[in-house]
């Protein structure tokens, strides 16, 4: 079996192992709800159980002509038993679809944009209401104006990985108008692309909500439209409500913080904002109360506040203290600097060297960070340096935004690989450039 992408025939397998039971006519016969669930258990490999609950989502039965073709269309569309499996118990009413007139050509239309196997099947699964929209009046006028949004197709299929119902609630028009505003506000089109993909239901949001939060990152915090810092203040301000933001404000002034410490740390790393109360409640009661850093460095140095106290912050005070309480020399480095660096820089520097000394400092070290280590932490710990690194670069080198990807990736592979530089490094230099 051969379907097309992108003027092409590609070649789809047949799905093995299928077999149809279900007894159904070809001259419209009503399909009961018992031969539905006898039909998911005998062809997609449902329990009884799971079939009696997917049926039950179907208020109404339709003529069930031949359900055989549905099936038969998903497998030559590329998708596996367990694929079609999910999509079926989200959606049972799928297999009452018309394949020629509804399903081929809007898995046509998304299999050209890109979506196959577990993505397509992902899509579908989380937003089934696709088949209810228009194909040339709603599916396809909203790819493309996804796509001059976003530049490319690869683009417009992480939007929808992230977002599955972004072609169903993303009216065209809705999104024209919030890009419109937007741009027409100063944003350009590469602080655009950033906000959308970071997350893409911004631009399918009512117009006013869109012009509320404008205004508060311009009026209220401060922050020029078209800074490098406008998409992380938006999405600062765009994912909680503003009674929970109030109450952050609150936590910091509470220590003795002034509107302008609060500004200044917003324009550096809004995403402060984003941590928890209860965080920045422990952040500021081991930083201010038992640190004494006063609200003016903290504000100036914000990625300190992000930084996690049990897998980071406290480990490492503990390795200097022990270093200090032994007397020995160490690189005198302030507090700031040492949690920048990455673990194994850490090590490197502030473990290794006094394995003589203090044998068992590893250990201990290693001990301390043993209950919450692992590869997801490493993992969110890349994420969070290279997030504050890049807004610090972005900052400091805003002209960096405007070079094409490919010249940025082959500018940080002779500077990190050929090199040696470091992240840190480069988030303050203008080498970029």
């Amino acid at each position: 079996m051969f379907l097309s992408f992108r003027g092409k025939a590609v070649a789809v397998s047949t799905f093995q192992g299928f077999k149809s039971q279900f007894v159904y006519s070809t001259s419209a016969t009503p399909a009961p709800a018992h031969f539905l669930v006898k039909y998911l258990v005998d062809s997609l490999g449902f329990s009884k159980q799971e079939a009696t609950s997917t049926s039950s989502k179907v208020t109404s039965f339709k003529t069930l002509k031949n359900p055989d073709l549905v099936l038969n269309f998903l497998i030559q569309s590329g998708l596996d038993k367990t694929q079609i499996k999910k999509i079926v118990s989200r959606e049972p009413t799928l297999l009452f679809r018309d394949v020629s007139k509804i399903l081929k050509p809007k898995f046509q239309c998304l299999m050209d944009l890109g979506l196959f196997g577990s993505d397509l099947a992902n899509a579908i699964a989380k937003d089934t209401t696709i088949f209810d929209r228009g194909l040339d009046t709603h599916l396809r006028p909203t790819i493309d104006c996804l796509r001059k949004t976003l530049g490319t197709d690869e683009n417009v299929v992480k939007a929808i990985k992230k977002t599955p119902w972004l072609l169903s609630f993303g009216a065209h028009h809705t999104i024209e108008a919030n890009v419109l505003l937007l741009k027409n506000g100063g944003v350009s089109d590469v602080k655009l692309k950033t906000l959308v993909l970071r997350n893409p239901r911004y631009i399918i949001q009512k117009s006013d909500w869109v012009k509320d939060l404008l205004h508060r990152v311009e009026k209220d915090f401060r922050v020029p439209l078209h800074s490098p810092i406008f998409p992380y203040g938006f999405h600062t301000l765009a994912c909680q409500r503003k009674s929970t933001l109030e109450r952050k404000i609150g936590i910091f002034k509470s220590f003795g913080w002034s509107d302008n410490d609060l500004l200044e740390m917003f324009r550096k790393l809004p995403l402060c904002f984003t941590q928890s109360e209860v965080r920045i409640k422990k952040a500021l009661n081991l930083y201010m109360k038992e640190l004494g850093f006063g609200p003016t460095y903290l504000a100036s140095h914000p990625a300190i506040l992000v930084y996690s106290l049990e897998k980071r912050v406290v480990p490492r005070m503990q390795v200097l203290k022990v270093l200090d309480e032994k007397k020995l020399k160490r690189r005198k480095w302030s507090l700031y600097p040492v949690l920048m660096l990455t673990e194994s820089k850490f090590i490197d520097y502030f473990v290794m060297p006094y394995k003589d000394q203090i044998p068992d400092l590893y250990e201990i070290h290693m001990k301390t960070l043993a209950p919450v280590s692992g590869h997801n932490v490493q993992i969110g710990q890349c994420f969070w340096r290279f997030l504050i690194n890049l807004i610090t670069m972005v900052q400091n080198v805003p002209c960096c935004l405007t070079l094409l990807e490919v010249t940025i990736k082959r500018k940080l592979d002779f500077l990190i690989k050929e090199l040696g530089l470091k992240a840190y490094s480069l988030a303050s230099a203008s080498l970029l450039s």
